[in-house]
């Protein structure tokens, strides 16, 4: 008798299996297994299998962290592992509210709502605490205090234990639980509130402790729940909880400046506000990718922060906005308030550098609140010190040959295509800590992007900006992170070094300017032997200043400007810049970022041409003009405008009348021997 083989799961090899079963039994010999009949049959037990091998697969997958699929799997596979998925998260700003009263003081209640315009959508901004503040000369100033952008919602339950299906559930899945509060009222004669806070460490719970625990359910909403009087305290029938939070539009209002106060706090309606920190922080729910990475990683954590992965953890995890993040120990270099960071030791601190969804540097404010986030965490003698990320923008000039026919594209549609190539490679590749530019890659990149392109180059510049203090004398500095190319002493001196800048003017009768009191533009270059020149032009000639403006060290990358006083800085690629660009040639074309380094392409100032390659565009390169008294052979390619001609004596033959032959190769003519 034969045996069903139950290995395969597609419908195909299901129904074969069960006509080869069949057909083995006696007491199906004489059927027609193709026949309509017994066809729809073997489909209906066919699909029937399938679905059920299918349902059994999925049923597998969803019981494992990696290959989970579903939301709900996911988050509680990382509920088991301990860790807290990430709800949206509201924009936050800080404002300084002052409002005139005669009151000795005055109180902000939660929920005092302020609002903002972006374009032509109107969002408020609320507080989620009462706040007081005392009166002086009339005025009661509530400084530095932060709004949350969302719908302020308070929720009441009265607890009933006896029933199985009562739960705490935020009415939103766009609920911040950052700016959820809980409290606990007796009951409803017994007016008594308790303040909740979320549970942290569970090793430091008693049986009376007054905390919550908060998780994820269906829907992406939030739910809270509270202990059993064992882990932590528990509620008892006719407790009144009370859950107040804020409903966000998440990541809509990041970057708002400008805020409308509200009619009245406490009576008081003379009202003004002034913005100290625009809004930012919004942010979307965990992702399921991002939950499956971080969830096993913070498990490996054991909620403390000892090594860099760690702290990799904790901050994307309490700074939800962290698209990346860089941490370096004191050993492996620091931060130096002029120079940036450097590879000077700086031992018993962790540096840690964020590149924020935002794609803006963390706030003062932000900064702080991250560093006392992590205080918990940190062994108590390391200080985490959160430094800015910088960009080092790559500047190409490209050039790529191709074969006119090989394409039907004109030079102008392969150069866009090239432009697309260099913008996928540095959406996908750069643009994040860590990862290098590596010249031989872009080059292959580019010679793939068409059939027709037979060989690319592409030469290297590095560029950084720097912002100077108006009207102030200062010193700068400008850190590449990698070697500037200097083959010798006095390297390229009389046409400007290796270093360039964009144009910016300096106030008048200073060390850099001259007597005349004439305003001018300056720009920087070096001289090849370490020091950085001013100078200004007149008539396309370079008049350097007699003082050096700074210095170079072309080992290290970093750039040292002498205190300079600024007056303002010219455009920079055509547009009002409050920067100077200051650009240099690297030692190597492969660039390497350190520490809180970012790479990314400078698109706008990258050259690319496409030309057609002489060779395969002629078939033999060159052209012969053939007469009595020798031949010219005129060698000509597209990569160089140059031509090289040879002559050479030859004896003519026949009656002495002359001939001409001109050989003019076509697309068709053979290239061999060439």
């Amino acid at each position: 008798m034969a045996k069903l083989q139950v290995t395969e799961l597609d419908f195909d090899d299901i129904k074969d299996n069960l006509k080869v079963f069949l057909k083995a039994q006696t007491k199906f010999k004489d059927y027609d297994f193709e026949g309509s009949g017994m066809s729809v049959l073997l489909d209906t037990l066919a699909y029937n299998t399938h679905y059920l091998a299918f349902n059994a697969n999925m049923a597998a997958n969803e019981m494992f962290l990696d290959s989970a699929a579903l939301r709900s799997s996911v988050v509680s596979h990382a509920k088991m592992l301990g860790y807290e998925v990430t709800s949206s998260r509201s924009p936050t700003a800080s404002v300084n509210v002052f409002a005139t009263t005669n009151n000795d003081t005055l109180t902000m209640p939660a929920g005092t709502k302020f609002t903002a315009v972006v374009g032509s959508e109107s969002y408020s901004f609320v507080t989620i605490a009462d706040i007081t503040a005392a009166n002086s000369g009339n005025t009661v100033s509530f400084l530095e205090t932060p709004i949350y952008e969302g719908t302020y919602i308070t929720s009441t339950y009265t607890v009933d234990t006896s029933s199985q299906d009562q739960r705490f559930i935020l009415s939103d899945a766009r609920s911040d639980i950052n700016t959820l509060t809980v409290q606990v009222q007796n009951s409803a004669s017994d007016t008594k509130t308790e303040s909740f806070t979320k549970a942290t460490d569970i090793t430091q719970l008693t049986d009376n402790s007054p905390v919550y625990f908060c998780q994820e359910v269906e829907a992406g909403k939030f739910e809270i729940y509270f202990g059993d009087g064992i882990v932590s305290k528990a509620l008892v029938d006719g407790n009144i909880v009370t859950l107040k939070y804020v409903v966000t539009n998440k990541t809509a209002a990041n970057g708002v400046s400008s805020f409308t106060s509200p009619s009245s706090i406490g009576g008081a309606t003379a009202i003004s506000v002034q913005t100290v920190s625009r809004a930012v922080g919004g942010a979307e729910p965990e992702s399921i990718n991002s939950i499956k990475l971080k969830a096993p990683l913070d498990y490996a954590s054991q909620g403390r922060a000892v090594t860099i992965e760690d702290y990799k953890v904790f901050v994307k995890r309490l700074f939800p906005n962290t698209q990346a993040v860089s941490v370096w120990g004191g050993e492996d270099g620091s931060f130096d308030s002029s120079l940036g960071v450097v590879s000077t030791p700086d031992y018993g601190k962790v540096f840690i550098s964020i590149k924020s969804t935002t794609g803006e540097n963390l706030t003062s404010v932000q900064k702080s609140n991250l560093v006392t986030a992590l205080a918990p965490f940190k062994v108590a003698s390391i200080t985490p010190v959160i430094v800015d990320a910088e960009t080092t923008n790559i500047i190409l000039s490209v050039t790529a040959q191709y074969n006119k026919n090989a394409t039907t594209s004109t030079p102008t549609e392969l150069q866009t295509k090239i432009l697309t190539t260099l913008t996928n490679y540095n959406n996908n590749t750069l643009q994040t800590f860590n990862e290098p530019f590596r010249h031989s890659v872009v080059t292959s990149l580019i010679d793939s992007t068409d059939t027709s392109i037979l060989n690319s180059t592409a030469t290297v510049a590095i560029s950084k900006f720097f912002t100077p203090e108006l009207s102030t004398e200062s010193s700068y500095g400008i850190n590449y992170g990698n070697k500037i190319y200097h083959p010798h002493g006095g390297h390229n001196r009389n046409a400007g070094g290796v270093v360039s800048s964009s144009g910016f003017y300096l106030t008048a009768n200073t060390n850099y300017t001259e007597s005349d009191l004439v305003s001018r533009e300056y720009f920087l270059d070096d001289d090849g032997d370490g020091n950085i020149r001013l100078y200004y032009l007149s008539e396309l000639t370079r008049i350097y200043n007699a003082v050096f403006a700074g210095s170079i060290d072309y080992h290290t990358g970093i750039i040292s400007l002498f205190p300079m006083n600024f007056l303002s800085v010219s455009n920079v690629n055509g547009v009002s810049s409050t920067k100077v660009l200051v650009t240099a040639i690297p030692d190597s074309y492969d660039i390497v970022p350190v520490r809180n380094q970012i790479l990314e392409l400078d698109l706008v100032n990258t050259r690319i041409t496409a030309s057609v390659d002489a060779i395969t565009s002629t078939g033999l390169g060159y052209t012969v003009t053939n007469t009595t008294s020798g031949a010219t052979t005129t060698v000509s390619t597209s990569s160089s405008s140059a031509s090289v001609t040879s002559s050479a004596s030859a004896s003519a033959s026949g009656s002495g009348s002359s001939s001409s032959s001109s050989s003019s190769s076509s697309s068709s003519s053979s290239s061999s021997g060439y």
